[in-house]
């Protein structure tokens, strides 16, 4: 079985080890373009050693935000500076991932941090701009949400453009790697459970009904997506509670997304209602697992890995095909070169030219991944 630095072969393109960087909200977007800190945050863990790096969630549209401060790539006027961090991302050798979305009836918020940089989450008011969320059902997420506007087969079929016309425009800023976000709630996992859908007609009631927006969401960006370019899709694999979507449920959706031309299945939980989690290292890797070991999908692990032996053990067990770390690499953008070292797997990890000096004597292999910067100037 391959380990944690093994690479990874994935339609046209090959990843050099099995690290990814989670999507995490930054919220530092004005207008939806991105900014110097998406440059930074993001460029800082690719030099890190990080196989693949991934954008937080990318807007569709304005009422798909989560937040006024939201990444967006609605319109073309944003391809240019999602362009230039896929390109520096690209540089450090690392593969350039970005994840698509929609908030549904979980938009509108102020920032994890709140409007003053010291509060707390809430809904915006009309007087800091707030808009309705869209959702499958008039139902409202439990504590300060608004019921969001229930769509109708046009406005379904409007949000299925723009996840189309999302996907070109990112093939057009030069990234690698498309995730569509279906996961925690957000719009079509609020379409896919049933504590959250209470439709009647076409996009609800059964199984096949509450999935229908995520596979025609997987079919519309893969239409614009470049055939030999991965599709990701991030899932709540299960809500957490016996009358939500199950594991089950997942198991049947992977074949009907793998038809549709889904390559990796990025298993995260919970997020459309409250449930008893029982939170700890690895909690959601048992989903990754099942995915992988019963379909005919690959998988990511997420969730609260942090120990590199255990992450390679995720990876050599054939529990996942790829480990995402969110809160490792915050703490520490660096973390799989500390990885291969506590693996002895120095040669594995490959650094930024201008770091290898440094690096050298540890081991570490020291191939160039990018080219000094032209020559200097006459002065």
């Amino acid at each position: 079985m391959p380990g944690l630095f093994d690479p990874i072969d994935l339609r046209g393109l090959t990843v050099r080890n099995r690290i990814g960087v989670a999507p995490m909200c930054q919220f530092s977007s004005v207008g939806g373009m991105a900014a110097d800190w998406h440059l930074v945050h993001l460029g800082a863990r690719a030099a890190g050693g990080a196989g693949l790096v991934m954008t937080e969630a990318v807007a569709v549209e304005p009422a798909g935000r989560i937040s006024p401060y939201d990444l967006g790539l609605w319109d073309n006027g944003q391809i240019g500076p999602l362009a230039r961090v896929a390109k520096f991302i690209r540089s450090q050798g690392a593969a350039a991932a970005i994840q698509l979305a929609h908030a549904g009836r979980k938009a509108s918020r102020t920032p994890t941090w709140g409007l003053d940089g010291q509060g707390r989450e809430r809904a915006l008011s009309e007087a800091e701009d707030a808009w309705t969320g869209r959702g499958p059902s008039a139902l409202a997420m439990e504590g300060d949400f608004s019921a969001p506007e229930v769509l109708d087969a046009a406005g379904i079929q409007q949000i299925l453009d723009r996840f189309a016309a999302a996907a070109a425009r990112a093939d057009r800023a030069g990234f690698d790697i498309v995730e569509v976000h279906a996961a925690h709630g957000y719009l079509a996992s609020s379409f896919a459970s049933p504590l959250s859908n209470r439709r009647s007609d076409a996009y609800g009631g059964t199984f096949e009904g509450r999935a229908r927006f995520m596979v025609e969401a997987a079919r519309a960006v893969r239409s614009a997506w470049p055939e030999e370019k991965p599709l990701f899709f991030r899932l709540s694999a299960s809500d957490w509670r016996d009358d939500g979507w199950r594991l089950e449920d997942t198991l049947l959706l992977a074949p009907l997304l793998s038809r549709e031309g889904v390559d990796l299945l990025d298993c995260s939980s919970g997020g459309v209602a409250h449930a008893d989690i029982p939170v700890a290292p690895g909690y959601q890797v048992a989903f990754a697992s099942a995915v992988r070991r019963h379909t005919e999908l690959r998988s990511a692990a997420v969730g609260l890995i942090d120990d590199p032996r255990e992450a390679d053990r995720i990876i050599t067990s054939g529990d996942a095909d790829i480990v995402l770390l969110g809160r490792a690499m915050l703490r520490d953008p660096y973390w799989p070169l500390r990885a291969a070292s506590e693996l002895s797997q120095e040669s594995a990890a490959r650094l930024p030219i201008q770091y290898g000096a440094a690096w050298r004597k540890a081991g570490f292999g020291h191939e160039p991944l990018a080219v000094p910067v032209g020559k200097p100037a006459r002065l």
